[in-house]
Parts: structure tokens; C-alpha cells; sequence
């Protein structure tokens, strides 16, 4: 069985100490409240280390690039020495807070909002983030069809056909913001059936999930006009 330590080492991230204990108390408030809520189908601690945990730490490195991609290009844009507001992720249909909470928590130069339909959901997720003392989370008890943004980027983990997320997030994706859905093995159906009028997928990015043996990629998408733009 692989540790977390292990699981870390082997996505190339490197975390503080402090960062480490955050993800074990955040595993530990998933085991404790999954009992009496019901928050996610899987209770072996093993099993949640993997499926949940490193599942959703396999993203950050992708999207810390993209981040990093961002600012850059916000800097070029921006006057000299006017500041620049923070990086806004919107996590939909979050559930327990995957992958949401774990991005808060190992990005913490962005904000992240969690959204899920279910109140005790995001009750758990405003919890979290008291306890993991994460002031850019937050949790958002609503349907994503009623929210506004904007933001930058929208994310979801096994939530809904890329037409459906796509279709339900548009008005609150920022106007250059993107999509990024984490799926298991390249979803060609889902990829057929978008409608071009409202997003289009520029890059499926495989991911390799430590002790998962299980196939995973992050699909990009933007709106149609500016879905020429390349991604690096």
C-alpha cells in the first residue's frame, strides 16, 4: 500500500511539512464525517487516499502551470505596479471537496469556491476549511446553473457530461477563463457531443495517479472564441 509521503514524491510535489499535515487532517475529517453523512461511497482509509486524495493531487501540478501560464500573461497585460487580483477556481458539483479543498490547500496563492447542491456537503467543506485554516476556500450551497462569476477556471470530478458542465458553467466562466474536467480514460462520446456553439477542447492532459491502476486525463476546454488559443 502506498503512503501519502510516497504518493507525493512520485507527482513531483513538493510540499511543506505543514501542507503534509494539512492533507492527513483533511483525510481524517473525511473518515470521520463520511460515517455520519454519507459524503462520499468510499470508506476504506486506504481506498480514500488513493481514490480521493491522490486522485485529486494528481491535477495540481497541471494546473499550477496553467496558474503560473495566467499571471504571466496578466502581468504583460496590466500597467506597471497595479495590482493584480488573485487567481479565481470555481469547483462544481464538489461534493466533499474534491477536488476543491485540496487545490485551496496546496495552491494557496488562489481562491477557490466549492459549489455543491447538497447542504451538508458544504457544510462539511466550510468545516474543512476552519479547520485546515484555508482563508481562499469556500463553500457555496447551490446549483451551478444560478451562480455568476467570473472565473478564471472551472473545474469538476466526476460531475456530469462535458456538454452538461460546460453548458451549465458558461455564465460564470470569466471571458478568457477555461474548463478543466477531470475524467477516467479519454471520453470521446462526451467529446462528440459538445456543442460547438458553446466550448471546444484544445488539450486531453493523461494523468498517472500513484497506487490507482486506473486510467485518468484532464480535459481542457474554452468557449469557441478563444478556443484557438494554444496552451503551453
Amino acid at each position: 500500500m502506498i503512503s501519502l509521503e510516497e504518493g507525493l514524491e512520485a507527482l513531483g510535489l513538493g510540499l511543506s511539512a505543514a501542507q503534509v499535515v494539512q492533507l492527513k487532517t483533511y483525510l481524517d475529517l473525511l473518515q470521520k464525517w463520511g460515517k455520519v453523512y454519507n459524503l462520499t461511497a468510499v470508506r476504506d482509509p486506504h481506498e480514500m487516499l488513493t481514490h480521493h486524495l491522490l486522485d485529486s493531487l494528481a491535477v495540481v501540478a497541471p494546473l499550477a502551470s496553467y496558474v503560473a501560464q495566467w499571471k504571466n500573461e496578466k502581468q504583460i497585460k496590466s500597467p506597471p505596479q497595479s495590482p493584480s487580483a488573485p487567481f479565481q477556481l470555481m469547483d462544481v458539483g464538489s461534493g466533499a471537496g474534491l477536488p476543491g479543498v485540496v487545490l485551496a490547500l496546496t495552491l494557496p496563492d488562489i481562491q477557490v469556491v466549492c459549489v455543491d447542491a447538497v447542504a451538508k456537503k458544504t457544510a462539511f467543506i466550510q468545516q474543512a476549511a476552519l479547520a485546515l485554516n484555508l482563508p481562499n476556500l469556500k463553500a457555496v450551497h447551490a446549483r451551478v446553473e444560478t451562480l455568476q462569476g467570473p472565473f478564471d477556471l472551472i473545474t469538476s470530478r466526476a460531475f456530469a457530461s462535458l456538454q452538461d458542465f460546460t453548458q451549465w458553467t458558461q455564465q460564470a466562466l470569466a471571458p478568457e477563463g477555461v474548463w478543466m474536467a477531470m475524467k477516467g480514460k479519454r471520453p470521446e462520446e462526451e467529446l462528440a457531443a459538445l456543442d460547438p456553439r458553446c466550448a471546444a477542447m484544445f488539450h486531453v492532459e493523461p494523468l498517472a495517479v500513484p497506487g490507482l491502476d486506473a486510467e485518468r486525463c484532464l480535459v481542457w476546454l474554452r468557449p469557441p472564441i478563444s478556443a484557438n488559443r494554444a496552451f503551453t
